[in-house]
C-alpha cells in the first residue's frame, strides 16, 4: 500500500492506496470500530486488489489522521461527509464504496451525500438505519461470553457508552471482540489493536445515545449489496432492515460465520462482491 497525507475539508486524512488497476473503479473500503484505523480491514480485504485499485483511510481522529479542531464536537456525519470530499480530493470520478460494521454506516450516509460519485456500494454487517439493534446486540453478546471477559462486558452499561471516555470505549471494544467470530478458534487467534481516540468515543457516544438514519437512506438510490453473517451477534435481520430501507435486493446471508466473513467465509465473501463488483 502507498501512504499519502490528503487535505480533506480542512484537515489531513492518512490515505492507503493498492496500485491503481485500468479499466476498473477504484474500490473505497471504510472500517469500523470508530476508534479504530484502517488496519482493521488491510490486509484483510487485500484479494479485492487483485482487479481494481483498493483505497483506505484513516478516519479523522483515528490512525495516523490528525483530529478534528474539536475532537469532542465530532459526529458520524462528519465521517461521512470525508468519504465524499475526498474522493473529489483524489481526482476520482467514480468509485465503489464498501463498509463494515460502522464502518458500514458510515458508507451509508456518504453515499447518499455523493450519489453521483458513488457507483456501487456493499455494506458488511453494517449497523442499522436506527439504534434499535443495540440491545439485541448486547444480549447476544453476554450469552457468547464467559468467566471475565464476560464480566467485563457486563461491568459497562449502556449509559457508561454515551460517555466520550476514549479509555472507556478502548476497552469495552476489546472485552466485545471474541464474540464477534462465529468460530471459537479463530475468536483465540485475533486480537483487536490497542487505540485511544477522543474524536471516535465522542462518535460513538452520540450514536450510542440513539440515532435515525432513515429519512437520509430511503433516498438513496445506488445498486446496493448488503452482506451479513448468519452468526453474527449483531443479529442478521438488521441486513433485512437495511435492504428494505435502501429498497435494494435482500441481503447476502452467509452461513457459519459471523461479524467478519472475510475471516470466516473467505470464499463465498470475496466471490460475491466480485460478481457485484
Amino acid at each position: 500500500m502507498e501512504q499519502q497525507t490528503v487535505r480533506v475539508r480542512g484537515g489531513p486524512l492518512a490515505v492507503f492506496s493498492s496500485p491503481f488497476v485500468a479499466g476498473a473503479p477504484p474500490l473505497v473500503c471504510i472500517n469500523g470500530g470508530m476508534i479504530y484505523g484502517h488496519e482493521m480491514l488491510w490486509p484483510a480485504l487485500a484479494p479485492l486488489a487483485q482487479r481494481r485499485q483498493v483505497i483506505l483511510f484513516d478516519q479523522r481522529g483515528r490512525g495516523r489522521s490528525a483530529p478534528p479542531a474539536d475532537p469532542a464536537a465530532a459526529t458520524v456525519h462528519d465521517d461521512a461527509a470525508d468519504v465524499a470530499a475526498l474522493r473529489r480530493a483524489l481526482g476520482i470520478r467514480q468509485w465503489d464504496v464498501l463498509g463494515h460494521s460502522w464502518g458500514g454506516g458510515v458508507a451509508m450516509l456518504a453515499s447518499v451525500l455523493d450519489p453521483a460519485g458513488t457507483r456501487r456500494l456493499v455494506t458488511v454487517d453494517a449497523v442499522g438505519p436506527t439504534s434499535d439493534w443495540m440491545p439485541a446486540l448486547r444480549e447476544n453478546v453476554l450469552a457468547r461470553l464467559h468467566g471475565a471477559q464476560r464480566e467485563a462486558v457486563a461491568r459497562v452499561s449502556e449509559v457508561d457508552l454515551t460517555v466520550p471516555d476514549p479509555e472507556l470505549h478502548s476497552r469495552y471494544a476489546s472485552s466485545v471482540y471474541p464474540a464477534w467470530f462465529a468460530n471459537p478458534e479463530l475468536a483465540a487467534r485475533f486480537v483487536p489493536p490497542q487505540a485511544l481516540s477522543e474524536t471516535g468515543a465522542a462518535v460513538l457516544a452520540r450514536l450510542r445515545s440513539g440515532y435515525d438514519w432513515r429519512a437520509q437512506l430511503g433516498a438513496l438510490r445506488v445498486p446496493t449489496l448488503v452482506i451479513h453473517g448468519e452468526r453474527d451477534a449483531l443479529p442478521a435481520a438488521v441486513s433485512g432492515v437495511i435492504s428494505y430501507t435502501l429498497q435494494t435486493a435482500p441481503p447476502l446471508v452467509l452461513p457459519a460465520c459471523g461479524h467478519m466473513p472475510f475471516w470466516e467465509a473467505p470464499a463465498a465473501f470475496f466471490a460475491a462482491i466480485e460478481a457485484f463488483l
